[in-house]
């Protein structure tokens, strides 16, 4: 806004801009479209500043394609691969990708909703600017919200987005995650799942509540819809002693007597609870028999992350300690379940932690790129078993990254 000045008082200059305008034609519309007609009014909002082939790509359930979804005024193209495509790369390392043609700019913007990642906005310009990429890198900004608000209350979004059907265990416990990716300069975490149509009992969940990060990974006992349940119980016990502030002994007690009661004593979830002050690179968890983390430093795997462990969740165990190591920056911690070095190969054989240390070691690791490196991790895995999955293999990734810690504790002061 700029001020202009009267006898005696500066008057604050209100009027619209262009980008403005364009941008609160579409926030105004977008408050009560039905979730069919935010496509049209996307392709038409981009029409104002001269786009054209408007597409909005939505990343598949298996993670490996860009989808397009339909609607009126929309390009509905073939999928894009995400590996290898312009839109891929906007998509997995969250910046502005532009092709030119003959006929004009293919510009792939990615949809951030927060530090998460939406999908793609593509579209074609006939030439582009500065003032065009800001203003789109804005207009991306605001579908990726209203696309995260629509998609509350309408199937469309999910429909596109899958290329196979879905069991139910599965649905329970996509409804389950919270978003895959979250990245800030001070931490950022990144989960993948597998198999993307058929997840049983492993989840994880995480929590950013002011300076500390919360996160979980549990492995239930079992396959199906009894250990989906049983995950169930166990990611709402444990929000439930997370939200309630308590420590982290004393949430393993409270998701302990949760399994316990609901299933009996003859039943388990494996389970790794984790805190980390994101000002300062202290790491503290709590494992409950589940596989050790294994501490990333310089794209190495130097250790696993050794330490008193407690009886799985629901067998009855005591009170545990809680082991803590003070981490330094750049610093990643990957947790899985057994399915990840359980699973056999072509052979027979197991996989072994000792192929996942090798597999690590061997990502190409590039700045500000978790969304990739674990995609691409969690890929580089699925082939190393041979391009299947027979048991759950999630994994869960956290990296201090503390570039903006003293900033952020002076600003906290």
């Amino acid at each position: 806004m700029e001020e202009r000045e009267r006898p005696g008082k500066k008057v604050v200059d209100r009027s619209e801009g262009f980008g403005e305008r364009l941008l609160g034609r579409l926030l105004d519309r977008a408050h009560e479209v039905p979730p069919q007609l935010i496509a049209p009014v996307i392709a038409e909002e981009v029409a104002g500043i001269g786009g054209r082939e408007v597409s909005v790509l939505l990343q598949d359930y298996a993670r490996e394609l860009l989808v397009p979804l339909p609607g009126l005024k929309l390009l509905v193209g073939e999928p894009q691969e995400i590996a290898c495509s312009p839109g891929g790369t906007a998509f997995l390392w969250a910046t502005t990708v532009e092709v030119w043609q003959a006929e004009g700019v293919r510009m792939y913007l990615p949809l951030l909703d927060g530090s998460d990642e939406v999908g793609v906005l593509a579209l074609t310009l006939d030439a582009v600017d500065d003032d065009d990429r800001r203003l789109l890198r804005r207009l991306a900004s605001l579908v990726a919200d209203i696309l995260v608000t629509k998609h509350a209350y309408t199937d469309r979004f999910f429909q596109a987005r899958r290329r196979e059907p879905m069991s139910v265990a599965a649905e329970m416990q996509w409804s389950l995650l919270p978003p895959l990716t979250m990245s800030l300069p001070q931490v950022a975490v990144g989960g993948a799942v597998d198999p993307s149509y058929d997840i049983p009992g492993d989840s994880f969940d995480y929590a950013l509540n002011d300076n500390i990060l919360h996160a979980a990974v549990i492995d239930a006992m079992g396959h199906g819809l009894d250990a989906t349940t049983m995950a169930t119980v166990t990611i709402g016990a444990y929000r439930r002693a997370r939200r309630a502030g308590i420590g982290l002994a004393e949430t393993y007690l409270y998701m302990d007597q949760a399994i316990a009661e609901q299933f009996g004593s003859d039943h388990f979830v494996t389970a790794q609870m984790m805190r980390l002050d994101i000002t300062t690179g202290l790491f503290q968890w709590v494992n409950a028999g589940h596989p050790l983390p294994l501490l990333i430093r310089d794209k190495q795997v130097v250790r696993r992350l050794e330490g008193p462990t407690t009886l799985p969740v629901g067998l009855g165990g005591t009170c545990p300690s809680i082991s803590d190591l003070q981490l330094q920056r750049g610093d990643r911690v990957l947790c899985y379940t057994d399915g990840v070095i359980e699973e056999r190969d072509a052979h027979g054989q197991p996989f072994g932690e000792q192929r996942l240390i090798r597999c690590v070691n061997q990502l190409e690791r590039q700045e500000g790129g978790m969304r990739a490196e674990t995609l691409q991790l969690s890929h580089a895995l699925k082939q190393e078993r041979g391009g299947h999955t027979s048991d759950d293999a999630p994994l869960f990734l956290i990296e201090w990254r503390g570039e903006a810690a003293d900033q952020l504790a002076a600003l906290q002061k």
